[in-house]
């Protein structure tokens, strides 16, 4: 089976931290994910069974991922094309454009990096907020399918998504958007590299990024996290969380990133400076160990000058609209990423 340490390595899970934190009564379950935890135990234990990643991988897959009832119908509404680009070192990386059939001309682009640890996934992982995107004419999406680790470890990941987003620019025309109208956006170690995205641009004048998007983010490898600054009680509530273990998240880490030093790269709340960085919308979860490190990116983020809107929702796991799609609070997920996207696929700032 896939390797996972007796007991993690960077945080202290025995660690007493009553009275709760301040986001602590978060972490108890609704209704709806006790009626469903143990059929997702299963379900994640059989992938975390198999010998390694690639088998992990190859188990997943990367089937088109289902739309919520009441969603869009996205073999209707969406148009997908896969295209290829060429990163630093030559190797051809795939994209996949989601767009309306109707898709307005000079469109905004969200550039999407996917989530799965940096080791696993693909552009399907997030293919239902995809799919929301693509129904705005406004938008063009295009997924990047960096390579994974740990054949390829940090910071691949990394250039291969910076690389696409100068393609993307470079290719404006030919992908039918407005080259200084960029969103970049992602869940779990999607938004990581979004986050990583927004502050790549800022330090190297890359301009048009003009929001972020960042849902379930982890934003700081836990050797590091800032603890005398931000709480980090989400990692001892929710240890042992069905959908993310705090042991299994450390599986991901130590195959993205084995000699992990303190650098922005990987972990965005340790960049020198985050001003002028553009409006972010950060979305997370109350019974997941990365909650607290949305909660200290959005205290970051506004104490540098950054407009942030954030929203966790109490009871629910890691990535809750894709895992519990009939949750009763996976429509407001999505009502509020589709409007965050509409305010800012529609101004003309």
């Amino acid at each position: 089976m896939v390797q996972l340490k007796d007991k993690p390595q960077y945080v202290d899970i025995d660690a007493d931290f009553k009275p709760l934190p301040k986001y602590g009564h978060l972490s108890e379950k609704t209704p709806e994910f006790l009626a469903v935890e143990s059929t997702l135990e299963v379900m994640y234990n059989k992938l975390w069974d198999l010998p390694d990643f690639r088998a992990f991988r190859e188990a997943a897959g990367n089937a088109d991922a289902p739309l919520p009832p009441g969603g869009p119908d996205r073999y209707r509404e969406v148009t997908t094309e896969f295209l290829h680009f060429p990163a630093r070192d030559g190797h051809m990386i795939e994209l996949k454009v989601y767009k309306s059939p109707n898709v307005a001309p000079d469109a905004r682009l969200v550039y999407r990096m996917h989530g799965g640890g940096h080791v696993v996934g693909g552009h399907e992982v997030d293919g239902a907020e995809n799919v929301y995107a693509a129904t705005n004419p406004n938008i063009v999406v295009v997924s990047v399918d960096y390579r994974l680790a740990p054949e390829f470890p940090f910071p691949t990941q990394v250039e291969d998504c910076y690389d696409g987003l100068l393609w993307c620019k470079e290719n404006s025309k030919n992908l039918g958007i407005n080259p200084e109208r960029i969103i970049v956006a992602g869940s779990s170690a999607g938004a990581n590299l979004a986050a990583v995205m927004a502050i790549m641009a800022r330090d190297n004048g890359i301009t048009g990024i003009i929001a972020q998007i960042l849902h379930f983010p982890p934003v700081c490898h836990p050797k590091f996290f800032p603890r005398d600054k931000y709480e980090y009680g989400s990692y001892i509530q929710n240890a042992e969380n069905c959908v993310l273990s705090v042991r299994r998240l450390e599986a991901f880490l130590d195959a993205y990133n084995p000699d992990s030093k303190p650098d922005y790269r990987h972990s965005p709340l340790l960049a020198e400076s985050l001003a002028d960085l553009p409006p972010a919308l950060i979305q997370c979860a109350g019974v997941d160990i990365l909650r607290d490190e949305a909660f200290a990116y959005a205290e970051a983020l506004q104490a540098a000058g950054v407009d942030v809107e954030i929203h966790g929702y109490g009871g629910v796991p890691h990535c809750f609209p894709a895992v519990i799609m009939t949750h009763p609070l996976t429509p407001k997920f999505y009502e509020r990423y589709n409007d965050f996207l509409r305010r800012h696929a529609t101004s003309s700032i």
